[in-house]
């Protein structure tokens, strides 16, 4: 039993080891991109919830 333990726990060192290794680089956003973002962000939030508040309401066709 603590020979399975001490594997499970070698496993998983290994596999934070390899994830430390694999890591990108930050790469830092200038302003216009980083508002781009957001405003595409926030046209996607609210045609969701347009499409959620007609999904609700199957009798009528037209969001008000």
């Amino acid at each position: 039993m603590a020979n399975q333990l001490g594997n499970l726990v070698e496993s998983i060192k290994s596999k934070v080891r390899s994830l430390k290794k694999s890591k990108k680089p930050y790469v830092k956003m200038d302003k216009r991109a980083s508002v781009k973002v957001e405003i595409r962000s926030r046209q996607a939030r609210k045609l969701i919830d347009k499409t959620l508040k007609v999904a609700d309401r199957p009798g009528k066709r037209s969001v008000s």
